[in-house]
């Protein structure tokens, strides 16, 4: 075993904070289990109690302990896209503490990829709820060096991140008839989760983190369309990004984060196509340009 896994695990059982990688960012993360560490989460990172948490398993069997009830499509999903950057809600288990799920009847559960992250949960034994490792609101970190080592007790550098946006949340927990919804996209898209469970319905709701209107932003204000006539800045035109979605959410935070430490007056981002692969892009450029 890494020994720097058994460190991080070792200080999870305690209670304690650590920031580690996974696919998609860095997360901030903490025994789900323990509803006083879970509350250092919150404080560290200054995130209203009403913002409620993924929590990170090790496997299935895992997922369904957390779990009141385990919808069919919530299995298929899973034997589909876990490990993978896909959360999935459906209703909690009594053992999640409602602090978790800002004190819904629901729990969003995911396996992510990264091994590092896997290793850490299999090694501490315990979930892990984990969201992004930065101030709430802030542009999420993609590598061990943007994340702010105030947050934590300790950070893991498990190197970039290769997906670099935040996970699809995909809600099984409404009323009955559940219909199954996308409360938050990512790369993941809908056309992938119809193909394998049917129609599903778009939009976000309380159930899911990230649906805050202004989100994912760096310091540097965001500009979306032509950049302005004035002040000193960069224009992110999509004939210089990436032309496929999952190379572009690969690196967009990474060159946000380097472009914020530029002193720039602004960054103008030129939106992708308004299509089901790129919608978790579009999503988190919007919120990152929201200035309310």
């Amino acid at each position: 075993m890494n020994p720097q896994i058994e460190k991080a695990a070792a200080l999870l059982r305690a209670g304690r904070l650590v920031a580690f990688p996974t696919e998609t960012v860095y997360g901030l993360g903490a025994n789900a289990l323990d509803e006083a560490a879970v509350r250092r989460i919150f404080e560290a990172k200054g995130r209203p109690f009403s913002s409620p948490l993924i929590v990170h398993v090790a496997s299935i069997e895992m997922a369904r302990e957390l779990a009141s009830e385990w919808p069919v499509n919530a299995e298929r999903l899973a034997r589909r896209f876990w490990p993978g950057p896909l959360t999935i809600v459906v209703p909690k288990s009594s053992r999640v503490p409602d602090l978790v799920t800002a004190g819904l009847p629901s729990v969003g559960l995911r396996i992510p990829a990264h091994p590092m992250a896997r290793a850490l949960i299999e090694a501490a034994q315990i979930p892990i709820a984990a969201p992004s490792a930065n101030r709430f609101t802030e542009l999420s970190p993609t590598t061990a060096e943007n994340v702010n080592e105030d947050l934590a007790d300790m950070v893991l550098n498990g190197g970039p991140c290769t997906v670099g946006i935040e996970s699809t949340v995909i809600s099984l927990a409404g009323a009955i008839p559940r219909v199954p919804r996308i409360l938050r996209p990512g790369m993941i898209s809908q056309t992938q989760i119809e193909q394998l469970i049917g129609p599903v319905e778009v939009g976000g709701g309380a159930e899911s983190p990230g649906q805050h209107p202004r989100h994912y932003s760096p310091r540097t204000p965001i500009i979306l369309g032509y950049p302005p006539p004035e002040g000193r800045g960069r224009h992110l035109s999509l004939a210089r990004m990436p032309r496929d979605a999952a190379s572009y959410g690969e690196r967009l935070y990474r060159m946000l984060h380097e472009l914020d430490q530029q002193g720039l007056d602004w960054i103008s981002i030129e939106l992708p196509p308004d299509t089901p692969q790129w919608a978790g892009i579009r999503d988190r450029l919007t919120r990152a340009a929201n200035r309310d």
